[in-house]
């Protein structure tokens, strides 16, 4: 069968350039396998959307009732539809750290700008698939989140009110809204996000791992078999935390939405969204005359295009300053994150 297959399409040729790809060694490698494990993580969320989707029917009326099949009578149901969730937790945590490592390596920097950019449009399309999948189920959580997360979209100026209606589909949020996200969630989104995947693995292999600040001509390994099994040891004990996650801690479905109901108290986005939101929560009504959440949103905005341009203003910081200024940027994020989201969650 190798050789049919050899005489086909060269594996002992793919085999052999893998051989002599190398990853380098130093006290960073570690880092190296969060990108691997979240290309995992978003197979795990393909195959079990998959599963799910058998049995999912979108609409007011289905929505609810088809999770609650899901969970209730199908053969496992509930297993694969907490493994879903937890995946997609997961899934956005990894990216995150990915991101920050790959910034605090400075492996951004030339010749791997493209790189970086497509890690972020992969990091966008990981929140963007986060918001849409999170109404899915028509319960009363999500749909007043959704409600809430879709207000702030309609704070943009100038075109907030045409946004808004494109993602709801009307004013308010309806089964419209339904029909769009699920369409976005499980076919829009995952054909966008797997064509930034080849891309971003492209550039990875043309350009190669990048070495931080050690010296190009350190210490390496092989990336086939010694890294590669290395990261598949990886994946493996990322599932069986996955399994404990989905098996011992479920994911509730709640109680189903009704669009004429209050919102709940202490209604509140997922927590990669908790930072955002807490942060336009404590923003004064008014700045200098100006909605205090439009300059929230603003201000978000332009921090978002900064990042997603960093390997070209870092490249005009001078020589000696460059490291010091980067890692301060990068520590600021990271605490304000990290101080929004706890504040968030224990905030009422």
């Amino acid at each position: 069968m190798l050789a049919w297959l050899n005489e086909r399409l060269g594996v002992e040729k793919a085999l052999e350039w893998a051989k002599h790809k190398t990853v380098p060694v130093h006290r960073g490698t570690v880092f190296y396998y969060l990108g691997g494990v979240s290309l995992f993580l978003f197979i795990l969320q393909v195959m079990s959307g998959i599963l799910l989707l058998m049995y999912y029917r979108v609409g007011t009326d289905s929505s609810y009732e088809s999770v609650r099949f899901i969970t209730t009578k199908v053969d496992f149901g509930w297993l694969f539809r907490s493994l879903h969730s937890w995946t997609a937790n997961l899934f956005v945590l990894f990216i995150f750290l990915h991101m920050f490592s790959v910034f605090f390596m400075k492996a951004y920097r030339k010749p791997r700008e493209l790189t970086w950019m497509s890690g972020f449009v992969l990091f966008c399309l990981a929140l963007a698939f986060g918001f849409s999948g999170y109404l899915l189920p028509w319960n009363e959580l999500a749909f007043f989140a959704t409600k809430v997360g879709t207000d702030i979209i309609g704070e943009v100026p100038g075109i907030g009110s045409w946004l808004l209606k494109i993602v709801r589909g009307g004013e308010d949020v309806t089964g419209a809204t339904l029909s769009r996200l699920f369409g976005l969630h499980v076919a829009v989104l995952p054909g966008i996000t797997t064509v930034m995947l080849v891309l971003h693995l492209a550039f990875v292999q043309i350009q190669g791992m990048s070495h931080g600040d050690q010296p190009e001509k350190g210490k390496t390994m092989p990336f086939f078999p010694n890294f590669l099994l290395r990261d598949m040891i990886l994946w493996l004990i990322t599932l069986n935390i996955l399994a404990v996650l989905a098996v011992f801690f479920p994911w509730e479905l709640g109680k189903k939405a009704d669009v004429l109901a209050s919102a709940p108290a202490g209604i509140k986005p997922e927590w990669y969204f908790l930072f955002t939101y807490q942060a336009l929560k404590v923003i004064p009504g008014k700045i200098l005359s100006i909605p205090g959440e439009l300059v929230g949103i603003l201000l978000f905005n332009l921090a978002g295009i900064l990042w997603f341009l960093v390997p070209f203003w870092d490249a005009k910081i001078p020589e000696g300053k460059r490291n010091r200024v980067v890692n301060i940027v990068g520590l600021f994020a990271v605490l304000f994150i990290l101080a929004m989201t706890i504040w968030g969650h224990w905030s009422s």
